[in-house]
């Protein structure tokens, strides 16, 4: 028994010697340069899946096996490490740590809360709708962290104000008292005897309502077993976690920079078909929003049947929010020509990277409050000024994990593309041309949602998508016909606590169980992948012509592994 409590307590350090030696034989006995590429993926895909090390230092095997390999010089693995998209992803950091610091999250939520009421069905909308939305610019993560503190508090506080509107109820009832008579005992803190009624206490009730809640409340609790007054009260609880964490999901589905999944994808298919200009912040937006607005209204259905929301700082941070909104819009919409034609002589230099850049450096640069000091004559005097957020803080919310993991995934893309594995791939896959279109994207969608409840959203999306692209150019139809609906259904991590920081944080609030979250996220799955595959057969056809093979993407070659 010691040797077995040994090996669990040593579990990782195993597995990575493990999976090292198991795989060495590939590049050993093949020794081709396809079979020394697959080698660094199956090892990275392993220790990425696992988490035997850290997801952004298994994103640094690339920089070290593929320069002793020879697949990739060093100098030019390294610059996968921080491309274009990690300047697009320091800009989007910069919107969201200023948004956090001044709390204009906190303004968008309650205001939600104002609009839509108290009643638990349109306030789960109404935190739905908000949470969503600022998915769309945060990280999903900090987002549900955000939101759900909010969420937590209003509940209670609803729930509190209904057990004494009960409590006050019963008491009338009984005879107790007259609530009519006793609405405001005191007026500027001084007690009117004229508004108040001498009662008789009633046999076996009490004239403190205070004390018959808590009385109703531990009867409830002894009833039933838990810590609410009531199961309606549950299950109230539940959905609002839910709704919490499933639209701090679904929201990143809207925009590039919504997501991780979004993210990679993105620069992986510019990387990969840099002649294709059709895909942006404008045109993901344009055929995401629908999708993602579907799911979350019949999310928001299906939840509430199975159970039962300007201070200077914050206005200047909405200001940015809405300038780099519009600039990422507007760069190139495709139907219009956008700004960027004003450098059209430099076409394809400025990118969404460009504007998140810009408005980025701006937070660094527009005042917030002024510092002040106290001279030696007690006079306090302005001596600089503090700006929206600082280097500090910037730091402070920077995933620089995230970054490193970003530029691993690059590093393999690059190197399945050099080492030809890419290419071996694609032609050992092409009999499955022989399938109709839909039915490949469907059980790549089952796939990925399947694969991304048990490993990271970002894991998942940076090991398939070089195994897909070549799939979709062997059987000869557009990549994207089978790269998007893979890459919105790598967000679809609602089954299980651990199958993203979302889910883990509204768990661990204690009113969910793990078999109410496999109950709800089965539905919303089935849910988020049938808008998916009815989107990609309906009105996202059009926007990219899908049925059409386009030039941009390379047509197969009869490359075979030796």
């Amino acid at each position: 028994m010691k040797f077995f409590s040994y090996i669990l307590v040593y579990r990782r350090f195993l597995l990575v010697v493990f999976a090292v030696l198991v795989l060495l034989p590939l590049p050993i006995v093949l020794r081709t340069k396809e079979a020394e590429c697959a080698y660094t993926l199956f090892v990275v895909a392993i220790f990425w899946l696992t988490e035997a090390l850290p997801l952004s230092v298994t994103a640094l095997l690339p920089s070290l096996m593929f320069p002793m390999f020879g697949i990739i010089p060093s100098n030019k693995v390294a610059s996968a490490y921080f491309k274009d998209f990690h300047l697009l992803l320091i800009g989007v950091i910069c919107l969201a740590t200023s948004i956090e610091k001044w709390n204009l999250h906190k303004r968008i939520a309650l205001k939600m809360v104002m609009m839509v009421g108290v009643d638990p069905a349109w306030l789960t909308l109404g935190f739905m709708s908000s949470t969503a939305f600022l998915s769309m610019w945060l990280s999903n993560t900090s987002t549900a962290a955000m939101v759900m503190p909010m969420a937590e508090a209003v509940v209670q506080q609803i729930i509190k104000a209904e057990a004494e509107v009960e409590a006050t109820q019963m008491t009338y009832f009984n005879g107790s008292t007259n609530p009519g008579l006793e609405i405001d005992e005191s007026i500027n803190g001084h007690e009117t005897n004229e508004r108040k009624e001498k009662t008789k206490p009633v046999p076996g009730y009490s004239n403190n309502t205070g004390k018959i809640s808590s009385k109703m409340e531990l009867e409830m609790n002894s009833g039933m077993g838990t810590k609410y007054r009531t199961k309606r009260d549950h299950m109230i609880c539940k959905l609002m976690c839910l709704c919490i964490a499933y639209s701090s999901t679904i929201g990143g589905l809207t925009t590039i920079t919504g997501t991780s999944t979004n993210l990679i994808f993105a620069e992986h298919f510019n990387t990969r078909y840099p002649d294709c200009h059709c895909l942006n912040f404008g045109s993901w937006f344009m055929f995401s929003f629908p999708a993602a607005l579907i799911i979350l209204l019949l999310s928001w259905i299906w939840l509430q049947w199975l159970f039962l929301g300007f201070k200077y700082q914050e206005i200047v941070t909405l200001v940015l929010f809405i300038a780099m909104t519009l600039l990422w819009f507007s760069r190139d919409p495709g139907f219009v020509s956008g700004w960027s034609a004003l450098f059209s002589e430099y076409p394809g230099f400025a990118t969404d990277a460009t504007v998140a850049l810009l408005i980025g450096l701006l937070f660094f640069l527009i005042p917030a409050k002024r510092v002040t000091k106290t001279t030696s004559t007690g006079e306090i005097v302005a001596f600089d000024y503090s700006p929206l957020i600082t280097w500090k803080e910037f730091q402070s919310f920077m995933p620089w994990d995230i970054a490193i993991l970003f530029g691993g995934g690059f590093a393999l893309a690059d190197g399945c593309e050099e080492s030809g594995l890419s290419k071996w791939i694609g032609n050992k896959l092409s009999p499955l041309g022989s399938l109709p279109v839909w039915l490949i994207i469907l059980i790549s969608s089952l796939m990925v949602t399947s694969l991304t409840e048990v490993a990271s959203n970002a894991a998942t999306i940076t090991l398939l998508l070089p195994i897909l692209s070549p799939l979709a150019e062997a059987i000869h139809v557009n990549p994207l016909f089978i790269l998007i609906p893979s890459t919105l259904c790598t967000s679809f991590a609602f089954l299980l606590p651990v199958a993203n920081p979302p889910n883990a944080i509204v768990f661990s609030y204690g009113h969910l169980k793990v078999i109410d979250m496999v109950k709800a996220g089965l539905g919303v799955n089935i849910v988020g992948v049938a808008v998916v595959m009815l989107g990609i057969s309906t009105w996202i056809v059009p926007m990219f012509d899908l049925y059409t093979y386009p030039s941009w993407a390379p047509a197969m070659g009869n490359e075979t592994m030796p």
